[in-house]
C-alpha cells in the first residue's frame, strides 16, 4: 500500500491570481481515486473527500498531477525541456506568442510552425465551421498537450471556452507562457498541469477534445482516447492534429531509432525515459476504431510543394518513408448538438 505522504504534499503554498479562477460550471474529478472533487466557497482549493487529494493552484495554474505521478515523469520533463531550450523555443517577448502559429518571430523553428499554421488554416476552413454550425453557440474545448497555449488562445478569440492541459508549466514553452495571451482576452482560460491519461474533469463536459501535436506522446493510445472520450459529451468531436503518421510500421520504427541516436549524439540522452508511442499507422487507427467504436475522418492539409515532394525524394534516395502530418477527426456517438 502506498504511503499517503508520497501521494499528497504535506504543505501547499499557493499564489492565487485572478486568472486562476475555475468556472463554476466546470466539474472536477480526483486524478487519484476518480471521485468528484468537493468545491465550496469555504475551500480555497478543490479537495477529494474520498482520498484527501487536493488540486492546488500556483501562479494561475491548477496542479492536478499527484506527486507520485510527477516523479514518474520527472526525467521526461527534464529531457524535454532541455531539448526545447536548445532548439530555441519560447521568447521573453509577448509578440512572439501572439504571432503563433502563423509566424515564428525567433526564426529558429520556422518550418515546424509553418506546418502548425497550415494545419490550423485547414481546421478553420473545414472542421471548425462544422463544429460551430449551431449559430451563436460556443464550445467547451479541452486542449490536451496545450504547450504554450497558442491554440487555446486562437479558439478563445473565436468565442469558444478552452481549457488548457499540459505536463509542462514553465514560462517559456509550457502553461506559464499562456500569460502573454491574457491581456488580449476578456476572460483567461483555465490551465491544468495534468497527464492525458488521468484528466481531472468529470465526465461529459466538453464538446471538443483536441490533441495538438501531442497525441504521439501517449504510451497507450487506447487508454488515452478512452479518457478523452469520457470527457466528451455525446456527439462531441475528437481531433488529433500533427502527430507523425507512417503508412508502414517499419518506417516509424526506423524514425524512432534515428531520432534516439540523434538525441544521444546531440544531447547525451536517447529521450526514451517514457515509452511514448511516437507515431501512428493505419493499423493503429483501425484498431482504435474497432475497440472504441470510432469512425475516423482523415484529412490531409496541404503543407506546400516541398513537403509533398518528400516521399518521391525519399524513394529516389532509398531512404525510409518520411512522416506525414494528417488531421484525424471522429465523433462520440451520434447526437448532433455538439455545442451549447
Amino acid at each position: 500500500m502506498t504511503d499517503s505522504s508520497t501521494l499528497f504534499p504535506a504543505t501547499i503554498s499557493s499564489v492565487h491570481a485572478a486568472s486562476a479562477t475555475v468556472p463554476p460550471s466546470l466539474e472536477l474529478q480526483c486524478p487519484v481515486c476518480r471521485q468528484k472533487l468537493l468545491r465550496s466557497v469555504s475551500l480555497p482549493e478543490p479537495g477529494c473527500v474520498a482520498c484527501g487529494y487536493v488540486i492546488y493552484e500556483r501562479n494561475g495554474i491548477w496542479h492536478a498531477l499527484p506527486p507520485y505521478r510527477e516523479a514518474s515523469f520527472r526525467r521526461f520533463v527534464q529531457d524535454y525541456e532541455a531539448v526545447r531550450a536548445k532548439e530555441g523555443r519560447g521568447s521573453s517577448s509577448a509578440d512572439y506568442y501572439l504571432a503563433l502559429p502563423f509566424k515564428d518571430l525567433s526564426g529558429r523553428n520556422a518550418w515546424q510552425w509553418e506546418i502548425r499554421a497550415r494545419t490550423f488554416h485547414f481546421l478553420e476552413r473545414r472542421l471548425l465551421p462544422e463544429i460551430e454550425s449551431d449559430p451563436g453557440r460556443a464550445c467547451d474545448v479541452l486542449d490536451v498537450g496545450a504547450g504554450n497555449g497558442w491554440l487555446s488562445y486562437r479558439l478563445a478569440l473565436r468565442g469558444h471556452r478552452p481549457v488548457a492541459v499540459d505536463l509542462l508549466d514553465n514560462d517559456t514553452d509550457g502553461l506559464g507562457a499562456t500569460r502573454h495571451y491574457f491581456r488580449r482576452l476578456t476572460r483567461p482560460f483555465p490551465r491544468f498541469k495534468a497527464e492525458m491519461d488521468s484528466l481531472p474533469f468529470a465526465a461529459a463536459q466538453f464538446d471538443v477534445v483536441i490533441f495538438n501535436a501531442s497525441f504521439h506522446y501517449s504510451v497507450d493510445y487506447q487508454r488515452t482516447l478512452k479518457e478523452a472520450l469520457r470527457c466528451l459529451r455525446r456527439g462531441g468531436h475528437l481531433i488529433i492534429a500533427d502527430s507523425p503518421f507512417y503508412w508502414r510500421d517499419e518506417s516509424g520504427q526506423r524514425m524512432l531509432e534515428e531520432k534516439r541516436a540523434s538525441f544521444e549524439r546531440e544531447f547525451g540522452f536517447r529521450s526514451d525515459s517514457v515509452q511514448s508511442r511516437e507515431y501512428l499507422t493505419p493499423e493503429n487507427l483501425r484498431d482504435l476504431a474497432s475497440k472504441l467504436a470510432l469512425k475516423w475522418n482523415v484529412y490531409k492539409p496541404w503543407h506546400g510543394i516541398g513537403w509533398a515532394l518528400r516521399p518521391i525524394k525519399a524513394r529516389l534516395m532509398r531512404r525510409r518513408e518520411p512522416s506525414k502530418f494528417y488531421l484525424l477527426h471522429a465523433r462520440k456517438e451520434s447526437l448532433l448538438d455538439a455545442c451549447r
